[in-house]
């Protein structure tokens, strides 16, 4: 008599920490509690323009583990089609192909009694597919897989921090967008938007009144901070992020915009 084949499902634990945005300041107590726990930290190489990315993620681990053993693993992270018409296709297409990486390293790279990390630049559960991931992975069976998160700060609340504004005003919803989204439009019913993922330099299509406070490497030495009225600094801030990618081969940036107050409302 022929036996069934038994599905085997392995167990995997892993952390999702947020190191924040750029800073080795930036990192919590919390998120270093959880560096102090980790076995096996997977490190992304997203090729040589970004491999200051990885090499603060060693930083990180150096500055903040003591008396505790772990080791590291390297891997490549698919890149995004960027000529495909349809974005979200094209998205979809992508993450697939990021989810086997991940699993592949999951099953692999990482024994039952271990835990595992992903560092993620700025918080997990903002902008940032890591979680969506995990989950998608967890859904498909072949993993029980059991995770944490452990909460980082943004590089929007750096950027408001120091530029010392707030992303709100006075009785109005907060609004985080990108730049695709922005390009379609200010939205009508918010007095402010922040804005991330603005590979188009998106700004110049907007309001050229509206007040900007816009930063880049924020809370890092490349630092770079510049905040005025639209029109006046559009010139400058399109200047400084090419000059700045053509350095570094990467960058990361956000800004505020924020309309003109109606004297009559305030």
């Amino acid at each position: 008599m022929q036996g069934s084949t038994k599905h085997v499902v392995v167990k995997r634990k892993v952390s999702v920490i947020g190191i924040g945005a750029g800073n080795p300041d930036y990192v919590t107590v919390q998120a270093i509690n959880a560096l102090n726990q980790v076995s096996v930290f997977f490190i992304p190489n997203k090729g040589t323009g970004k491999a200051g990315l990885a090499k603060l993620r060693r930083e990180i681990c150096g500055r903040f583990i003591r008396g505790h053993d772990y080791r590291m693993v390297d891997f490549d992270t698919p890149s995004r089609a960027r000529t495909t018409p349809d974005y979200s296709q094209c998205v979809d297409a992508w993450r697939d192909e990021v989810e086997q990486v991940y699993e592949r390293l999951l099953v692999e790279e990482l024994d039952d009694d271990e835990e595992g990390a992903f560092l993620v630049w700025g918080d997990p559960s903002f902008y940032d597919g890591t979680l969506r991931i995990l989950d998608n992975i967890r859904s498909r069976g072949n993993i029980e897989l059991e995770y944490d998160v452990v909460p980082g700060i943004s590089s929007v609340q750096a950027l408001a921090a120091r530029h010392k504004v707030a992303l709100n005003r006075i009785g109005e919803s907060i609004m985080i967008t990108t730049g695709r989204r922005l390009a379609e439009g200010f939205p009508d019913n918010v007095g402010s938007v922040t804005v991330m993922l603005d590979a188009q330099n998106a700004f110049k299509s907007v309001d050229g009144e509206m007040d900007i406070h816009w930063g880049a490497y924020v809370g890092t030495e490349d630092e770079i901070l510049v905040a005025g009225k639209l029109r006046e600094v559009c010139g400058e801030i399109e200047r400084l992020r090419a000059a700045a990618r053509e350095k570094h081969g990467w960058i990361m940036d956000s800004y505020i915009l924020t309309r003109p107050e109606d004297p009559e409302e305030v």
